[in-house]
């Protein structure tokens, strides 16, 4: 088996689009990590250039996480939700409870995503 070669990332062709917020980015980030797992290789995941890769946003929720900013409860919503492609909705009884949950993680992701330039 061939051995990759390290070195820098090639320099984006295009100009890189910040998300106008963790949400989208959040979306954004589920979505790549579906054609992911269908198989689909990282350069041809997107047809815009953004300005991080889908790990970033993995690293941000799970630094998030160890420092307790996310409980458990807050990563079931995001994912339940990102793979629905929607947010919970507040005027529904039965996903109030959910959509705190969710505004609080969106809420706590705003901050390390505009530190690192992700979100504009």
């Amino acid at each position: 088996m061939p051995t990759r070669k390290l070195g820098p990332r090639p320099i984006p062709r295009r100009r890189a689009v910040p998300f106008t917020d963790a949400e989208e980015a959040w979306f954004w980030f589920v979505q790549c990590q579906a054609r992911r797992t269908e198989g689909a290789r990282l350069d041809n995941l997107t047809d815009r250039e953004r300005p991080c890769e889908p790990d970033d946003i993995y690293r941000a929720v799970m630094g998030l996480r160890l420092r307790g900013r996310l409980e458990a409860s807050h990563l079931r919503v995001l994912a339940r939700y990102g793979r629905a492609g929607r947010p919970p909705d507040s005027r529904a009884r039965e996903e109030e409870w959910a959509a705190r949950m969710w505004d609080e993680a969106v809420d706590a992701l705003t901050t390390p995503l505009k530190t690192k330039g992700i979100v504009g």
